[in-house]
């Protein structure tokens, strides 16, 4: 096996990885195609291993290419940390900060908090992975995280912000036409919003709720955001954040005291960046704008 084999193989590796073709590689890294080829063969030659096949539909990955490909995205992400540090020398609040958060999190709670950020500190860019996978903080997929989850990572700095409470919420329209529910029981004649594959956290909150499993929905999907617009559109019983409910006088929270759920909600940095201007001021006004939230 070569040795000091160069970053620019490792990042047309992980292209083609993604796009399936030298090709989609080549558009994404901007490139030419049979550049992005020299630096496969290249790869191959210099680690000793066949990473690629040839398929109808463009280039399959071979085992050994798929146990690689962690240590690739780690590669991949530290590199990308690294030009983010290195654009925040100097004095001020400056560069680019990542930030990864939930996808409700991010469209409903985090634009006015950014807005505020910027219009403070001009020179900062901020860059938001909206995501239900929790990013991995160790290995710099972002700078700072909101978490609906206690991070366990040693190296973290982690500030609990407190719970954000879920419950059954409708449109008016919704109930003027089929009713208000009284008791659980009564869900059952109604059109149900939920999920569509349970997730641990659904599998342990819902086990108290008979009628809150995947059979009984109208409507299934597992994007929070569909979830949150159907609510928002009549077509049914939903859960949402009752603080984002509150913000909309359509809604109205059904069976209050029967059903509600909390969401832990940290925020959360590697302990390295806790001095970095750029993230502490970040990371400051998250915890404020998120305690806001929750009220």
């Amino acid at each position: 096996m070569a040795s000091d084999i160069s970053w620019e193989l490792y990042r047309s590796f992980l292209a083609v990885l993604t796009e399936g073709s030298l090709s989609g590689a080549a558009r994404v890294l901007d490139i030419a195609q049979p550049t992005v080829g020299r630096h496969i063969a290249a790869l191959e030659r210099s680690l000793g291993l066949a990473l690629f096949t040839r398929s109808q539909t463009g280039l399959m990955p071979t085992e050994a290419a798929q146990s690689l490909r962690s240590f690739a995205e780690s590669m991949q992400s530290t590199a990308a940390s690294l030009e983010r540090a290195a654009a925040s020398q100097g004095a001020g609040v400056h560069g680019t900060v990542r930030v990864t958060a939930s996808d409700v999190i991010g469209v409903e709670v985090l634009p006015p908090i950014v807005t505020a950020l910027r219009e403070q500190y001009p020179e900062l860019k901020v860059e938001l992975v909206l995501t239900n996978r929790v990013q991995d903080l160790l290995r710099r997929e972002a700078d700072i995280a909101v978490r609906m989850v206690r991070p366990r990572q040693e190296l973290l700095v982690a500030r609990r912000i407190g719970d954000v409470k879920l419950g059954l919420h409708a449109h008016r329209r919704y109930l003027s036409q089929h009713g208000v529910p009284t008791g659980l029981a009564e869900l059952a004649s109604h059109s149900l919003i939920g999920f569509d594959q349970p997730t641990p956290f659904i599998r342990k909150a819902g086990k108290p709720f008979a009628y809150w499993r995947r059979e009984t929905f109208a409507l299934r999907t597992d994007s929070d955001l569909a979830q949150l617009a159907l609510i928002r559109s009549g077509a049914g019983i939903g859960v949402c954040q009752t603080p984002i409910a509150r913000r909309d006088d359509a809604l109205v929270r059904v069976l209050p005291k029967q059903f509600s759920l909390a969401l832990e909600t940290w925020i959360t940095m590697h302990e390295d960046l806790r001095n970095n201007p750029r993230c502490k001021v970040t990371f400051d006004a998250l915890v404020r704008g998120l305690q806001r939230h929750i009220g």
